[in-house]
Parts: C-alpha cells; sequence; structure tokens
C-alpha cells in the first residue's frame, strides 16, 4: 500500500486490502471511501470486506463506486459531501488512485484555485489536466463553452506577447490574432529601478494595455486557467475555452513574495522595499533621500530572475546617491546574493568591482534571504557555501531592497506544456514547444539557458514571428535565437556597464568597440537622454526596425 497525500485533509492510493486496515489506522486516518465499484477486478476484495475491517479498528467506511472513466458531476458533488461528513482525516481508494483524486479535483473547484487543485494531484502523481474545464466550471460538465477561435492565440500581454503580436501583423496582417491577458495596466519594469533611483517617476512606466495592442490584434481580458494542447485549446477562468491553430505562451514569471517568511506582512514598511513592484519603487527611494548613515541591505535570490543585474543596479543607484550627498561613509552596504558570482558573465565584473569598491560594499555570496523580521528590522539569511554544512545569519538593517525568489506562474507549472522545473520547455534555437510542434514560447515563462531579460525579448519576438509564418507556410524554421540577453548596468546617474552576452556567456556586442566598449563603463548620458533610456533599447530604436520610437512603447516590437 503505497499511500499518496493530497492535502491535510485526505490521502489515496491504490485497491487496498483489509489487511491494510490496521495499518491506516495506526497512520492516524478516522474515515475510508471506496471509489471502486464491487467485481471489477478478479483479485479485488468487495466493499464489505473493507467496511468489517474498518469497524473492527473503529474506522467510518462509505461507499462512493464510480465506474473507470465515468465521472458523473454527483459524484464529485457526494466526494465533497462524504469530505464534509466523514471524521478526518480521510483515505479514498479506487484501483490506482485516479478517480478518487478525479472526485477530489472537482469538489474542491469552488473552494481552491485550479492551479493549486492541479498541482496538489501533480505532486502526488496524478495529471488533473484532462478534467480542467469541469474544474474551471466549477466541478460540473460544461454544457455551453462559448468556444472562440483564431489563427494566433498569445498568452501574456507583457513585453514579450505585444512584441510578437507586432511582429506577426506586420509580417502576416490578413493573421487573425488574440492576445489573452486580464491585466488593465502595461507596465514597462525595468523603468522601476530608475524609479527606485530617483529618475523616472511611477506613472511614466505605466500605459493601458489596451493603447499598446496593435490595432486588428484582439484582446481576451480574461486570466488563463489551464491548456488542452491535444484539443488545441487555451482554457480560461469561468470555462470559457479559446482554440488556436497555433499558440505562443509568454505570460511572464511569478514574483514569490511568499517565499521569504514575513516579507508580505512588511513590504512598503520599516524600512523594507522593492523596485520589483510598481507601488514599493518610489518607497525605495524615498528610504534613499532619509537615510544618512546606517545599514543597507540589498539582495539577490537563487536564479532564475528577471534580468539578473537588476537587484545590483538598485544598490548602485541608491550608493551613488549617497555618495553626492556626502553620506556614504556613514553607510554600511551590503550585497547578500544567493549565488557565487557578482556577475554570471565575467568579463563584465571587473568594471562592476570598481564600483563596488568605490561605494565600499560588502559582497556577501551564497546568503540567501529567508526570513524578514519588520518590526525588529532584522533579516535572516541561508548560508550555503561550498563544501560547508548550511547555517543561517541574522543580520540587522536600516534598509533593505528585497529581490524576490521568482518560478514560472501557478498555471504554467502545473500543465502540460512544463519540464520538470516547471518552464516552458522549448528548443532553445527556434523557441518551438519539444512535444507540441504548434506552440512557442517566449520571454521570461520559458526554458531556453538565456538571461530573462526584456533585451532577450527584442530578439525572441521576430524569431518566433518568422518561425511561425514559416510554419504557416509549410517550411522549416528560418529564424535562431542565439540566446542573445542585454543589462544595461547603471552604475551612476549618466554611467553604464553595458552587458550584452548570449548563450554561454559568450559576447555578443551591438555597439561597434570604438563606440561602446562594453566591459567599461560608459558615460551614456547622451544617448540615455533625460530619462536614461537603456541604451540597448535606443539604439534598435535608431536601427528604426525592431522598437517603436515612444520610451513608454519600447517593449513594443515591430518588423
Amino acid at each position: 500500500m503505497e499511500l499518496k497525500r493530497i492535502s491535510d485533509a485526505l490521502s489515496v492510493s491504490s485497491q487496498i486490502s483489509p489487511a491494510d486496515i490496521a495499518e491506516l489506522k495506526a497512520q492516524g486516518f478516522r474515515s475510508i471511501v471506496c471509489n471502486r465499484p464491487d467485481g471489477e477486478g478478479a483479485d479485488q476484495p468487495t466493499f464489505e470486506e473493507i467496511h468489517e475491517a474498518a469497524d473492527a479498528v473503529g474506522l467510518e467506511a462509505r461507499y462512493l463506486p464510480v465506474k473507470s472513466g465515468l465521472v458523473q458531476d454527483e459524484d464529485a458533488v457526494a466526494f465533497g459531501t462524504a469530505l464534509r461528513e466523514l471524521p478526518g482525516p480521510v483515505f479514498a481508494y479506487c484501483r490506482t488512485g485516479t478517480r478518487s483524486v478525479t472526485l477530489w479535483s472537482l469538489s474542491q473547484s469552488k473552494a481552491l484555485p485550479m492551479s493549486d487543485i492541479l498541482a496538489a494531484a501533480k505532486a502526488a502523481g496524478y495529471d488533473m489536466n484532462g478534467v480542467a474545464r469541469r474544474i474551471a466550471n466549477g466541478g460540473k460538465t460544461p454544457t455551453d463553452t462559448g468556444d472562440a477561435k483564431f489563427d494566433i492565440v498569445i498568452v501574456g500581454g507583457g513585453a514579450g506577447g505585444i512584441a510578437v503580436a507586432s511582429s506577426l501583423h506586420a509580417r502576416s496582417p490578413d493573421l487573425d490574432i488574440a492576445i489573452i491577458d486580464p491585466a488593465e495596466i502595461h507596465y514597462y519594469q525595468p523603468g522601476w529601478t530608475m524609479v527606485g533611483g530617483g529618475v523616472f517617476q511611477a506613472q511614466d512606466t505605466a500605459k493601458t494595455m489596451g493603447s499598446l495592442i496593435p490595432s486588428g490584434v484582439h484582446w481576451i481580458k480574461a486570466a488563463v486557467a489551464a491548456f488542452e494542447p491535444e484539443n488545441d485549446a487555451v482554457i480560461l477562468d469561468g470555462c470559457r475555452v479559446v482554440k488556436y491553430d497555433r499558440l505562443v505562451v509568454c505570460p511572464g514569471l511569478k514574483l514569490d513574495w511568499g517565499a521569504v517568511e514575513g516579507l508580505e506582512e512588511t513590504l512598503g514598511r520599516n524600512g523594507v522595499t522593492s523596485n520589483y513592484r510598481y507601488d514599493l519603487a518610489p518607497y525605495t527611494w524615498e528610504l534613499v533621500q532619509r537615510m544618512n548613515k546606517g545599514r543597507a541591505i540589498f539582495t539577490q535570490p537563487p536564479m532564475p530572475i528577471k534580468c539578473a543585474g537588476a537587484p545590483q543596479k538598485a544598490m548602485y543607484l541608491s550608493a551613488d546617491a549617497w555618495y553626492r550627498r556626502g553620506v556614504l561613509k556613514d553607510i554600511d552596504i551590503q550585497f547578500n546574493n544567493a549565488g557565487g558570482v557578482l556577475f554570471g558573465v565575467k568579463d563584465y565584473v571587473p568594471a562592476l568591482m570598481k564600483y563596488v569598491e568605490k561605494y565600499g560594499a560588502h559582497l556577501n555570496f551564497f546568503h540567501n534571504l529567508i526570513a524578514i523580521d519588520g518590526s525588529a528590522k532584522t533579516a535572516t539569511f541561508k548560508v550555503s557555501k561550498p563544501d560547508t554544512d548550511p547555517t543561517t545569519v541574522t543580520m540587522d538593517f536600516d534598509m533593505i531592497h528585497v529581490c524576490p525568489p521568482q518560478t514560472a506562474p501557478d498555471f504554467i507549472r502545473v500543465s502540460p506544456l512544463a519540464d520538470a522545473a516547471g518552464w516552458v520547455d522549448v528548443d532553445q534555437t527556434t523557441l518551438r514547444h519539444k512535444a507540441y510542434d504548434n506552440i512557442w514560447s517566449l520571454g521570461d515563462v520559458m526554458n531556453a539557458p538565456n538571461a530573462k531579460t526584456a533585451a532577450a525579448a527584442r530578439k525572441q519576438a521576430p524569431t518566433v514571428a518568422e518561425n511561425i509564418v514559416a510554419d504557416i507556410a509549410g517550411r522549416s524554421a528560418v529564424a535562431q535565437y542565439d540566446g542573445y540577453g542585454s543589462c544595461p548596468l547603471t552604475v551612476e546617474r549618466g554611467k553604464i556597464v553595458l552587458a550584452e552576452f548570449g548563450y554561454g556567456g559568450a559576447l555578443k556586442p551591438s555597439f561597434p568597440k570604438f563606440f561602446i566598449d562594453g566591459t567599461k563603463p560608459s558615460r551614456a548620458a547622451w544617448i540615455l537622454k533625460e530619462k536614461m533610456l537603456p541604451p540597448i533599447y535606443w539604439w534598435a530604436m535608431l536601427k528604426g526596425k525592431e522598437w517603436m520610437a515612444k520610451p513608454e512603447r519600447l517593449s513594443v516590437a515591430a518588423k
């Protein structure tokens, strides 16, 4: 008997025998539910035998038989009723456990988010994506799915989604394209670092989603609940179903604030801030302006994260402000990085180290933030140095800038599109899904071994667009992505270290070296203009083919 925990209230297994009942009692179960009809297998004990054995040790037992592959809506209702009425925890079984998990999934559809249901089932070894429509429909078999159908469906209206929609529309204007995204506002997230550095105003980084979606592209303002790649379908919250000929998946990633104990409760007060939220970036600048002495901690979680240079940029811009005000000598700067290097591409490290030394910042590698006590102003880090046992260290702070842990969105991690780590599984050059040949992915959510930056999406969008157009025409992939990513590391106002690289850390400069040598700090005020526009975007704009001319629309690519 192999027990599989689904929740605190329920565990399941395959067929049991009366001899297993005493062990179930010993493990703390108080009730048993049988979901397998008598006589389904020749060697199967009857429910009456199970009931007698359960009664003998003081366990309640209930018979809720379901035919294999025929879970009815009323069966799920009865199972939910049993979970409420029976003393818990409850143990349920059928031939393999699948029917029991299916009944639980449907019965919990109004109580739990679909992603939580699918994740719990997946962790126990059961794939419930086949009943995703029913879960989205409140546990009931849909009678009216309200299907819509498009040539191209794009999940995600961020920089990657809008860029690939623009690129596809420019290449093939007759394509019927839809973007699915529930957000009203599109944020230029790279700008939040500059908000925290006192360069941008927060409102400069926000535009209405409707104003940025290309003309002629449909916008479905809804959240995706699940995928049915075998049926070429995307399921929306509320059980609407959108069908596609080809699918592009680019919803970005999830900022997992809850992974750090105490963080959510203290964000935005007690000196705890983060440039990774629109409403908190101004608080970063407020703290920097107020601070004249004390300790400032800047954190970086384990990879992968958005733009590995962004946590450093928060430190450099803050330190530069303190340097300009003449208070830097009284501020203890600590950069606590869960990784073991300052920057993953070694060619750029020497230039960055000059600024680390200029600002007197202390580098603490292998320090991963695990807890914050805002009222006490203490942060606890797990220290996992090579060849040593992990320890914890607690540090006091007056200000702490937190880069949160980051994962794939829940609805991606539990989907058939995900690899073992939860990211969309693609070929790293064509960006086509490895298992489903009419699905592509780009941006932060896919698993190619590249940096997760907006500049990467700028290169990925035309790659995906060209390959989709080629596929429609019956041709093989014509474009290849080389892993390009860029991080303009702003080390002080008006100066950057322009890191540009591809797969394996290969340098991929887009400027002639005599113009800007990315491995050295460059005074780029003339190219950054008043708003310190990241130069890689400005350069792309000057080329006139990939980016719109307005700073707030630089996440929008065109042919």
